[in-house]
C-alpha cells in the first residue's frame, strides 16, 4: 500500500535560523536515506513556496486559476514522501520519526493519506 507523508510548515512561524535550517535539511536527508535503504521510498520532493504556486478549482464546471501567494493560508505544503508499506501505517515504525525534529509527527491523520 502506498502512503503520502506530507511536510507542512506553519506560515506564521518565524523562519528558522541558518543552523536550524541546516539541521532540518539534514534530518530530511537522513530520513530519505533510511527510507531508501529500507526500500520503502517511492518518491520524495521539496516543493516551492506558495508565492510560486497556483490554485486550480472547478466551480460550476468552470476552471478557476488563482496565483499565489495565498494570504489566507495558515500552513504551506513544503514537500512530501511517497512510501510503499506492506503494513498499515498505524502498525509500522515508518512515519513515527519527525525528520525535522520539530515535534510534529507524520502519523498525524491530517498528514498521512493513502494513495491508490
Amino acid at each position: 500500500m502506498r502512503y503520502m507523508l506530507l511536510i507542512n510548515n506553519d506560515k506564521s512561524a518565524p523562519p528558522p535560523q541558518k543552523a536550524q535550517m541546516e539541521a532540518i535539511m539534514a534530518g530530511h536527508q537522513r530520513f530519505g536515506e533510511e527510507l531508501m535503504a529500507a526500500k520503502k521510498m517511492v518518491h520524495g520532493e521539496r516543493l516551492r513556496g506558495d508565492e510560486d504556486a497556483s490554485r486550480i478549482r472547478f466551480k460550476a464546471g468552470q476552471r478557476q486559476v488563482t496565483d499565489g501567494p495565498f494570504t489566507e493560508t495558515k500552513e504551506v505544503l513544503g514537500g512530501f514522501y511517497l512510501i510503499e508499506l506492506r503494513l498499515e501505517v498505524g502498525s509500522h515504525r515508518v512515519g513515527e520519526e519527525d525528520p525535522a525534529r520539530r515535534g510534529r509527527h507524520h502519523r498525524d491523520p491530517s498528514r498521512v493519506a493513502h494513495v491508490r
